[in-house]
């Protein structure tokens, strides 16, 4: 069974700058599509990051691109978010979520076959 631990969330200043990480056990990374996702207070979760299982495609929110960079590591069986220049509004539980075959439709949670409990970020202003 494949399990998804998140770490790294915590709080920080707005302009701050946060890594998470995402543990992948039970399953070799490179098996796995990964996605990373948050939902905030009173809202949907939303999509945010997703790499392929080579890695070679990653596609982001268009409310952090330019910001925030998903990557892989694989001699840790990682998949890992680097967050710079964070807003208020990135204040949310952030989950990373896996998916073994094909699908077209990343950007939503559903589809995705595990995911994790998630670790919080917290942005003051």
């Amino acid at each position: 069974q494949v399990q998804l631990v998140e770490s790294g969330g915590g709080l920080v200043q707005a302009g701050g700058s946060l890594s998470l990480s995402c543990a992948v056990s039970g399953g070799t990374l490179s098996s796995y599509a990964m996605g990373w996702f948050r939902q905030a207070p009173g809202k949907e979760r939303e999509f945010v990051a997703y790499a392929s299982w080579s890695g070679s495609r990653r596609l982001y929110a268009d409310s952090v691109k330019g910001r925030f960079t998903i990557f892989r590591d694989s001699a840790k069986n990682t998949v890992n978010l680097q967050m710079n220049n964070l807003k208020p509004e990135d204040t949310a539980v952030y989950s990373c979520a896996a998916r073994k075959d094909y699908f077209t439709d990343y950007n939503i949670g559903d589809r995705y076959d595990y995911r994790g409990q998630g670790t919080q970020v917290t942005v003051s202003s």
